[in-house]
């Protein structure tokens, strides 16, 4: 049994942005005009006045109830890896309530402050209900994460092969059943810093509205993943039962399948 990833695709794309910044704007209207969905990493202590950093008001209003995901980025922005458990408890739990309070859902993403950790660290993520957190390793490859709390990307916009390594996402095939992700990062800030808005347009327009392609949240990749884990099966490996509240797609002896939440699956 191999996974599949939602409606029996292979690939999946994803992106994440940091520090609720004013650019995000402009962001969301590329990722909404090419069906493109990216987490929000907020700093829900360091909150501006709408020049450069956005206020509160201003990120519920641009984040809440779209298809976008906001996660934890520290309540104040710290090197997570220099605070005692007490602090680093306070950066993460703080910020994940008020983020739950402000969007009236589960928060339990995260990316590191300075894309900076530890083991200490993400035991500290990990009991505070974090389940996974981004770093800014990128890898320039479209593997699944080892351990989520150490979720490497595949690359920052700026990387100069960025639109190389997306034709060879597209025209990947899947000969032995692989799934594979394109995971996007950076901060929007940057695009006008650089003055280079067109990279992330061409990049979307380019890898966007494929049929062949999911287009995720970080949350969504994860609990998709976890569902597919949760998964049981018989001795014989032909009755499949999903316990979990998510559909998923399989793929047993070249053969796919779609196991809906609560179903058992027999296989002739």
């Amino acid at each position: 049994m191999k996974m599949l990833l939602k409606d029996g695709k292979k690939k999946v794309v994803t992106l994440s942005y940091d520090d609720g910044v004013i650019h995000d704007k402009r962001m969301v209207e590329i990722c909404d005009k090419n069906g493109l969905k990216c987490t929000f990493n907020i700093n829900s202590g360091n909150y501006g006045d709408d020049t450069w950093v956005m206020s509160r008001e201003s990120c519920i209003k641009l984040y809440k109830d779209t298809v976008h995901e906001v996660a934890i980025h520290g309540l104040t922005h710290p090197f997570f890896e220099r605070l005692s458990s007490t602090e680093l408890i306070r950066e993460v739990i703080e910020d994940r309530r008020n983020l739950e309070k402000d969007y009236g859902k589960v928060i339990r993403g995260c990316a590191y402050p300075f894309g900076t950790y530890n083991d200490a660290v993400m035991d500290v993520l990990g009991k505070c209900g974090i389940a996974y957190a981004r770093t800014v390793n990128s890898t320039e490859r479209f593997g699944f994460p080892q351990n989520w709390l150490a979720l490497h990307p595949t690359c920052h916009h700026n990387n100069p092969k960025l639109m190389e390594l997306a034709k060879k996402f597209v025209e990947l095939e899947s000969p032995f059943g692989q799934v594979y992700m394109f995971y996007l990062w950076g901060h929007t800030y940057e695009f006008d810093n650089d003055n280079n808005w067109e990279v992330i347009e061409e990049f979307a327009e380019y890898i966007g509205g494929r049929e062949d392609i999911w287009y995720a949240t970080n949350i969504e990749i994860y609990d998709y993943v976890a569902a597919y884990k949760r998964l049981q099966t018989s001795y014989e490996g032909d009755i499949i039962h999903n316990p979990s509240a998510t559909d998923v797609w399989v793929a047993v002896n070249g053969n796919e399948y779609s196991i809906k939440s609560g179903e058992t699956l027999v296989i002739k």
